[in-house]
């Protein structure tokens, strides 16, 4: 195998593919179980970050210009990945407090994709400048839709509770 030039000197390509595969799969998991234990009441509200933006229009746009229903069923589900985690599916039966749960958890599930979205420029040091490159093309890509589904469904189940709440049911 060939060998690359990297801030660490000369390694094989095989190491830098192995190092970045076992540095990826880390991360994640490291950002997942940290986002998994941090308490619901962080994650119980909006910040700046989370918060709807008029152009989303309670999730429409996502939805009219991204057809994420489309496609959003095909992107893997790992909020019960850890014990204890939260079973999206689950909102199925309509219960307020679970969709109200569900909300906070698409918060959470946010936050971690932004982190773990990054986590290819923690890998610069044993990588030449295209593979650093490609992490973070890498990191985008995998992480914007899932960043994109998390806004949707939260946007579209805080429509379904303010309609509930407007209405009076319960």
């Amino acid at each position: 195998m060939t060998t690359v030039t990297t801030p660490l000197g000369e390694l094989s390509g095989g190491v830098v593919v192995a190092a970045n595969v076992v540095a990826w799969l880390v991360w994640v998991m490291v950002v997942g179980y940290v986002a998994h234990v941090q308490p619901l009441r962080r994650v119980d509200h909006d910040t700046w970050l989370t918060r709807a933006r008029r152009f989303e229009d309670g999730g429409r746009w996502y939805e009219r210009v991204l057809r994420v229903k489309a496609w959003k069923d095909l992107l893997p589900e790992g909020g019960s990945f850890f014990k204890g985690g939260f079973a999206k599916r689950s909102v199925a039966g309509g219960d307020v407090d679970v969709m109200q749960r569900f909300v906070a958890e698409t918060r959470r599930a946010e936050y971690a994709h932004w982190v773990m979205m990054f986590g290819g420029l923690l890998f610069v040091p044993w990588n030449p400048w295209w593979a650093d490159v490609f992490n973070v093309v890498l990191g985008i890509a995998i992480n914007a839709p899932c960043l994109l589904v998390q806004r949707y469904n939260r946007l579209r189940l805080t429509r379904v509770l303010t309609r509930r709440n407007a209405s009076g049911l319960s």
